[in-house]
């Protein structure tokens, strides 16, 4: 089994890397391997709602969202993080979310996902609470810690004197693998995800 963890950072040695690494420790003495995709500083192109993605099977513009959906397809779970920007996200991983969710959604259904932050001082759940709304929507459970995923500090030395923030990092980890290992044997037992049927009503006709 193996956990994508996302870097949506401009730095890609920063915050939330280190973040990120504490995650891939635990991961590891569980058994499960670990990925951190760094998703670039560059600048990305938004979605501009062509639909093409629908009939291409993947996003128009080819870039790291591509590369990242082709290995999501193979994945087991999901952390995403990123600083907080204005008590947010960062644009940069929005853009990424945005894109990889509308053009290749179908490839993270129903798989295990958590939101982790950083910050220097605040605004870490709101941002929290803005990147787990992708995954409510497209029917990815959530995985908790024993406190709200974030981590303080300006800088990834600081991260480290972060005693309790990289402790919910590490257990965030065990619970990840804990819910992998878990759906796994409900797979081997015959148990599958439900088959739901997605109706959309608008509200001007």
């Amino acid at each position: 089994m193996k956990v994508l963890l996302v870097n949506g950072s401009s730095h890609p040695q920063g915050c939330t890397n280190a973040a990120l690494n504490e995650i891939a420790r635990s991961l590891s003495e569980e058994g499960i391997k670990s990925e951190i995709f760094f998703i670039g500083n560059r600048p990305m192109t938004d979605c501009i709602a062509c639909g093409k993605c629908s009939t291409l099977g993947k996003c128009v513009f080819d870039d790291c969202v591509n590369e990242f959906a082709e290995k999501a397809a193979e994945a087991d779970g999901f952390i995403f993080g990123c600083p907080v920007y204005y008590a947010h996200p960062s644009g940069r991983l929005l853009t990424f979310m945005d894109r990889l969710f509308y053009s290749a959604g179908d490839k993270l259904a129903f798989k295990p996902a958590a939101a982790i932050s950083s910050a220097r001082r605040n605004g870490q759940v709101c941002t929290m609470d803005v990147i787990n709304k992708y995954f409510s929507i497209n029917q990815m459970p959530i995985v908790s810690s024993t406190y709200w995923n974030h981590v303080f500090g300006a800088a990834a030395e600081q991260v480290t004197e972060d005693v309790e923030g990289l402790n919910t990092m590490y257990n965030l980890g065990k619970n990840m693998a804990w819910l992998l290992k878990v759906i796994d044997l409900g797979k081997q037992n015959g148990i599958e995800h439900p088959d739901n049927e997605h109706l959309f009503t608008n509200f001007v006709r």
